[in-house]
């Protein structure tokens, strides 16, 4: 009898462990899946790296710099936020699509890469001037001239490391490996050099090294890697691209100007300590939807864009099924974190601070929003409706911009989370209307 229950169990157990192996060959057997796996690794690791590396060495600028002066430097990067909005041009979603059809075909590759790589040099030199011209024009950011000049440094790394060549040929591995070298001779240095808080000049310095690191490592294997030819490009294919990139553009300064000002506005209407305390829960919203939303959709995108070009049906099913596991993820999720905030925030910041306990349990509201609509608002680039997002964004942008300044200076960083929760809402009602009509 014994024995008999005894064969029963291990029989079940083989049972499963085949059903669960063929599962796994399934999941892997072809090239296109294996490779749609590692890229979803890949960026799964990098998301990881982007945000537990900062968490590591956030306790500690914390508590050796201060509220005040992390709320500088925190301020200070959100500022020029805004011209990586103008480098970027749109570019990691349009050029990625164009790499991504074309990829197969090494001259227009490198076609594309020339024209899309001069257009963002120029753009950063013109990003230079315009950030010369404000800080030497305004009091708030000439007494702190040298913060800001350290912090552009994000701008040139971000122009030199082609992350949308990296995605559209779909090997996120060099993305991941680039950038979390980066962060760990950072995270590293950060350790070593930062002791006091007049140290604080030493944060955006230690970050520009990092950053350029990673962009010169990245040409490199641009050009020797995927055999890319630097070619002048034709006067219409710098148009061309311009023109790719234009609706993603316009919708992405709507966006990402709306997502900069959150802090920007923080950092104008209050001060330093505050805008430290938020900042603190902002860093932890966004890692929230980042690890692992965003490595998802990024590694999918460029793949439902194939799809999509040669079988939409299949390609709207994938993206409604991606949809409703992440909204039941998250669902599931964010009520624990609400509970466990004053935990979490002991530990990044060593002490659960009430206003930043207060921002990150609203802002979770706005997380769940954002999760709940994050492939559906991609899929109306993927189906061309380009329009139909920069309408979407730039009401988001628009109304988000007024009303985050409008309530910030009202409410302060209470109004600054209930402004984005808001225009969350509003984004997601948008575009579920626009997807059924």
């Amino acid at each position: 009898m014994s024995e008999g229950v005894g064969w029963k169990f291990k029989g079940s157990w083989t049972l499963e462990n085949i059903n669960m192996l063929d599962k796994i060959k399934r999941l892997t057997n072809t090239e296109d899946k294996r490779r749609l796996l590692s890229n979803f690794m890949s960026l799964s690791v990098l998301q990881g790296a982007n945000y537990v590396l900062p968490l590591i060495t956030l306790p500690y600028l914390v508590r050796v710099l201060g509220p005040e002066k992390y709320g500088l430097i925190a301020f200070a990067q959100a500022f020029i936020q805004y011209f990586n909005i103008l480098t970027d041009y749109g570019f990691n979603l349009s050029a990625t699509r164009e790499i991504s059809i074309h990829r197969n075909n090494a001259q227009k590759v490198s076609e594309i890469f020339s024209s899309v790589m001069i257009i963002k040099f120029c753009l950063l030199v013109l990003s230079f001037v315009i950030m010369s011209i404000i800080v030497f024009s305004f009091w708030k950011f000439r007494q702190d001239w040298p913060i800001y000049y350290l912090t552009f440094g994000m701008v040139v790394g971000q122009v030199l490391f082609p992350v949308w060549f990296f995605q559209g040929m779909e090997r996120m591995k060099y993305i991941t490996f680039l950038n979390i070298t980066a962060k760990l001779i950072f995270t590293f240095a950060i350790f070593v050099f930062i002791r006091q808080a007049s140290d604080y000049i030493y944060v955006p310095l230690l970050n520009l090294f990092g950053y350029l690191v990673a962009g010169a490592l990245a040409l490199r294997i641009v050009f020797r890697g995927f055999k890319v030819g630097f070619k002048v490009p034709s006067y219409s294919s710098l148009i061309h691209q311009l023109k790719e990139g234009w609706y993603i553009f316009i919708s992405q300064v709507a966006i990402s100007g709306y997502n900069s000002s959150r802090l920007f506005a923080v950092g104008l209407f209050t001060d330093n300590t505050i805008t430290g305390y938020y900042a603190i829960a902002e860093k932890l919203m966004n890692v929230v939807i980042t690890f692992p939303l965003a490595s998802l959709l990024q590694s999918l995108y460029p793949r439902l864009s194939k799809i999509y070009s040669e079988n939409k049906e299949r390609a709207i099913r994938l993206m409604n099924k991606f949809q409703s596991i992440t909204t039941i993820a998250y669902l599931s999720g964010l009520p624990v974190l609400y509970f466990l905030a004053p935990w979490v925030i002991k530990i990044i910041s060593d002490e659960p601070y009430p206003e930043t306990i207060l921002s990150f349990r609203l802002l979770l509201l706005a997380v769940f929003f954002i999760s709940a609509n994050a492939f559906r608002v991609h899929f109306l680039l993927i189906s061309g409706k380009d329009d139909v997002y920069l309408k979407i964004h730039t009401i988001m942008g628009i109304g988000g911009l007024i009303l985050v300044f409008l309530m910030t200076y009202f409410f302060s960083f209470v109004g600054t989370c209930v402004s984005i929760i808001i225009i969350e809402l509003i984004v997601l009602i948008l575009t579920i209307n626009r997807s059924l009509s």
